[in-house]
């Protein structure tokens, strides 16, 4: 289901940026930085981040653990509601774009906070895979 979520989430952003991108405002290299380069690194900041420091990997494992064993995010309808989320982020994006077509601000927060979302996700699905092979964990999740 993680992977479903981040292939949504990667796709919307393919949309949003290209929507972005056809902005007549801005100079290309600026696009490519806001579109390309800062939600990179964002997203590579929140993989990094979660993945790296020790306490807040043991923190989101825990939650992740917690929701899977209530059942959320293993049915459809949690997969949907997230799907909805993003979908919704990717409104606001896209709004925020056609106000930067119109003279207002051109999205870069937007983009880079997509970015980081996505990057959640990615280490939302290494974490769920860590918890997937240890044997104690693992031995509970078949049960």
């Amino acid at each position: 289901m993680q992977y479903s979520l981040i292939a949504v989430a990667a796709l919307t952003y393919l949309g949003v940026a290209l929507e972005a991108w056809a902005l007549p405002a801005a100079a290309q290299a600026l696009k490519l930085l806001r579109t390309v380069v800062f939600p990179a690194g964002f997203m590579a900041v929140s993989i990094g981040l979660i993945l790296g420091v020790p306490g807040l990997s043991r923190l989101l494992t825990r939650h992740l653990w917690i929701s899977y064993r209530t059942g959320f995010g293993q049915s459809v309808i949690s997969v949907l509601a997230g799907v909805g989320v993003l979908v919704a982020l990717a409104g606001f994006i896209v709004w925020q774009t056609q106000a930067a077509a119109h003279g207002g601000r051109y999205p870069a927060g937007a983009l880079s906070g997509y970015g980081a979302g996505i990057g959640l996700l990615i280490a939302q699905a290494v974490l769920i895979r860590r918890i997937e092979h240890d044997p104690e964990l693992g031995r509970l999740i078949r049960e």
